[in-house]
Order: structure tokens, then C-alpha cells, then sequence
């Protein structure tokens, strides 16, 4: 059977086409993503205590444990997305966890690029040895199992908030060495380098003063890009019990504890699933049209 390949051409564009249409037009909306962040992470994590009708830990009420959202029969408005399995309040819980992925997402991010821009500036500019032995550095950790280093610190010093940065410092890291030494090396050689080099500056100011500032907004972009990705490593590694320890109201922690009452209290682990889908998806979008509107490239390619 012949396929008219030019009439399938003409036909219109796929189902593939169309998504991908549809979430460029989305990416477009940064106004959008910015609003939804503000809503489900920055406001609540920034204004808990206000927010927060009860204590996330403290206030357990047994008796209404499991108790439904306001809209299903058995909901109150005292408890407006219900109560979990010890009677705390959900709602409460929630914006607290906001808290929690907002100080666990900057932190880490923040030792990440500290630590992986300065050896990637180290290594770009210096090469030679020194640029070998930190990229054998880099590649041996990416042979490292992540996971398999999650679980040896959480075993020797216990799972604690402050273990879970340094578990996502360890993921995150070589990803900004990497990029920001492939950025050095295209410009080592232009010429406002080399006139600096004339002009007697040492290494490091050449570094600090010419060549980090010129390495910024690939940083920002690529630490936007990523903050999603912690808040959903930062939930997993929760959910799987080597990240934020209990009663900790993280949302990975409040997942994993309504997992075993899904069928009969679903409310438990859907409001923090729903939490992290719009926070990652909100992010991860922010991003894509921030790298877009931080590169020409891409900005004439658009065109």
C-alpha cells in the first residue's frame, strides 16, 4: 500500500506540532508562572506564621484525624483541605512546607553555584593540570550513584534538613563547573582578556572583575532551571525517607505519610502532589522563557 507522503504533509500538524505549540505559547506567559509562584511557594514560605491557621506539629486533633476537605461530606471550615492521620491540619501543613522547599531550594542552590562556578573558573582559566585534575573530579562524581550517597550520609550522621542540602550540593554541583568551564574557554582568548592580561591585572581579578560577571546570566538561568528540580529531589528524597526527617511538614514527608490511605483519604497526599506539580511546572516554564529572553540567539531564532 503506498503512503502519499505529501498529502499527510498537507494534512496539518501532528499531535507532537501541536503540543509543542501550545507549550511554547505557555512559555510566553512569564507573567503567569510568576503569579502561581508567588501564590504556592514565596508568599506562603515567607509568611507562615501569618498564614498558617495552626501549628503544623504541635496542633494534632485525634479526634478529627482524616478528616475530609470543606467540600466533601464530613469537611468543616475549620479544616478546609481536612486533617491527616494524626488530626493536623492539612492547609497548615502545606504552607509550611512551602517554607521548607523555599529554604532547602536557595540554600542548595546557592552552595551548588559557589561551588561549581569557582571550579569551573578555576579550571577554564588556569587549564592545563589543574583543569585535568577537576575534571576528574567532576567525573568521578558523576559515576557516583546520587542515591547511594544519600543513603551512606543519612545512615552515618541521620536524616536531618541540613543533611539534605548537602545531598542536593552533591547532585547540583558539577553541573555549574561544567558550564561555566566550557564558557571560559570561548573566552579566554577575546580581547578584552588579553588586555587585561596587558595591562598587568592578576588571575584572580582577571577572573572576578572580566570573566565571572560575563558568566552570570548563564548561572541565573541555569540555577532557575534547576530550582524545580530541587523541590521535586528535595520531595523525593523525603518521600523515601532520607531527606526532611518527620514531623517536618515537607511535602515529600506529607506524600509518603498518606500513601498507605489513598483509597480511603486521598486528600493526605494529593494537595502536596498538586503543591509540587505547579511549583516544578511554574518554574521549570519561568526558566525556559528567562533563557530565552538572556540569549540573542535564541531571541533571533524565534524570529
Amino acid at each position: 500500500m503506498a503512503v502519499d507522503f505529501g498529502s499527510a504533509a498537507l494534512a496539518g500538524p501532528t499531535l507532537a506540532q501541536r503540543a509543542r505549540d501550545r507549550l511554547r505559547g505557555l512559555r510566553r506567559l512569564p507573567l503567569l508562572w510568576v503569579f502561581i509562584l508567588l501564590v504556592v511557594v514565596l508568599i506562603p514560605g515567607i509568611l507562615a506564621p501569618v498564614l498558617a491557621p495552626y501549628d503544623p506539629i504541635q496542633d494534632a486533633d485525634p479526634i478529627r484525624r482524616l478528616a475530609p476537605p470543606v467540600w466533601l461530606e464530613g469537611g468543616a471550615w475549620d479544616h478546609v483541605l481536612g486533617t491527616d492521620r494524626q488530626g493536623r491540619d492539612i492547609l497548615s501543613r502545606m504552607i509550611y512546607g512551602a517554607r521548607i522547599a523555599l529554604l532547602v531550594s536557595l540554600s542548595s542552590l546557592a552552595l551548588s553555584a559557589l561551588i561549581g562556578v569557582t571550579m569551573g573558573l578555576v579550571s577554564g582559566w588556569y587549564g592545563g593540570w589543574v583543569d585535568h585534575v577537576i575534571q576528574r573530579i567532576v567525573d568521578i562524581k558523576a559515576s557516583v550513584p546520587d542515591i547511594l550517597i544519600a543513603l551512606l550520609l543519612v545512615s552515618v550522621f541521620g536524616a536531618s534538613i541540613y543533611i539534605a542540602i548537602a545531598v542536593i550540593v552533591f547532585f547540583l554541583w558539577n553541573r555549574y563547573t561544567r558550564v561555566v568551564r566550557a564558557e571560559i574557554l570561548s573566552m579566554r582568548g577575546r580581547d578584552f582578556v588579553m588586555r587585561a592580561k596587558v595591562a598587568g591585572a592578576s588571575n584572580t581579578r582577571i577572573m572576578m572583575k572580566h570573566l565571572l560577571p560575563n558568566v552570570l546570566n548563564t548561572v541565573i538561568v541555569l540555577a532557575t532551571l534547576q530550582v524545580g528540580f530541587v523541590i521535586l529531589l528535595e520531595s523525593t528524597l523525603s518521600f523515601l525517607g532520607v531527606g526532611i526527617p518527620r514531623p517536618t511538614p515537607a511535602w515529600g514527608v506529607m506524600i509518603s505519610d498518606g500513601r498507605d490511605y489513598v483509597i480511603i483519604a486521598w486528600w493526605v497526599s494529593f494537595f502536596p502532589g498538586v503543591a509540587i506539580f505547579l511549583s516544578v511546572l511554574s518554574l521549570n516554564l519561568f526558566g525556559d522563557w528567562l533563557r530565552d529572553s538572556l540569549d540573542p540567539k535564541l531571541r533571533q531564532t524565534q524570529r
